[in-house]
């Protein structure tokens, strides 16, 4: 079926840090099933989510499969998309419903193959199973295999994408935090200018921003990039 450790594997995949992202994970289960299945001597990954297309393999040779693939319209992979169902094929040289996939295959090394089709968090997973040897892949071990990488990838992915909120709402903050200091700088160069009070001097940038059609912020860039430029970096006091 397949070893112990590959639920460990795809179990720490949820664990997100710093550099985690879903590529990453997706990179992840590709080394974790070529080392935590039975026969399998590689694998990929499709993530399809909203007409995009991610894709992931453990070796070149399997991205350049998944590609002609995809480029004959025929295969395994084609085949379990738009059925929903697992699709083996016990050995390729015997394959007879995709012959020029099949041919792609063997060039690849590729004697045998399990796709399946996972649906995951509002995507669907497609995950390719490849074996040098044929009846390396047992067809019987699909379904156990699908309810762990169900299980353990919708963890992984929700907390991918929960992290990657984060990131942007913290960047969003900091450029509001970064606008904001540089309006108070553009004001205190209009109040040193013209003598005028604080709200006084965001009304005359705000009237300027909207008379030339830019942002507040952006205008205060402007002038006190400007400003700097005339007086040798330095801003009023």
């Amino acid at each position: 079926m397949f070893s112990p450790a590959l639920a460990r594997d795809l179990a720490a995949l949820g664990r997100v840090n710093e550099g985690t992202s879903m590529e990453s994970v997706l990179s992840g289960v590709t080394r974790a099933v070529a080392v935590g299945v039975p026969g399998c001597a590689g694998g990929t990954v499709e993530l399809r989510r909203d007409e995009r297309l991610m894709l992931s393999a453990s070796h070149s040779d399997l991205i350049a499969l998944v590609d002609r693939e995809s480029a004959l319209r025929e295969g395994p992979s084609v085949e379990a998309v738009a059925t929903g169902r697992n699709v083996l094929i016990p050995d390729v040289l015997q394959e007879t419903r995709w012959p020029r996939y099949a041919a792609t295959a063997v060039k690849h090394g590729v004697r045998s193959s399990l796709v399946l089709p996972i649906s995951v968090d509002g995507a669907t997973l497609v995950l390719g199973l490849y074996a040098t040897r044929p009846g390396a892949l047992a067809g019987g071990s699909a379904d156990p295999l699908a309810a762990l990488l169900t299980e353990q990838l919708t963890v992984a992915l929700a907390n991918v994408s929960d992290y990657d909120e984060v990131l942007t709402d913290a960047a969003q903050m900091q450029e509001a935090l970064a606008g904001r200091a540089v309006i108070d700088q553009a004001k205190g160069i209009i109040m040193h200018a013209s003598g005028c009070s604080a709200e006084a001097a965001f009304d005359e940038l705000r009237r300027l921003s909207q008379h030339h059609q830019v942002k507040v912020a952006d205008l205060a860039r402007l002038l006190v990039s400007e400003h700097q430029s005339k007086h040798g970096g330095a801003l009023p006091s």
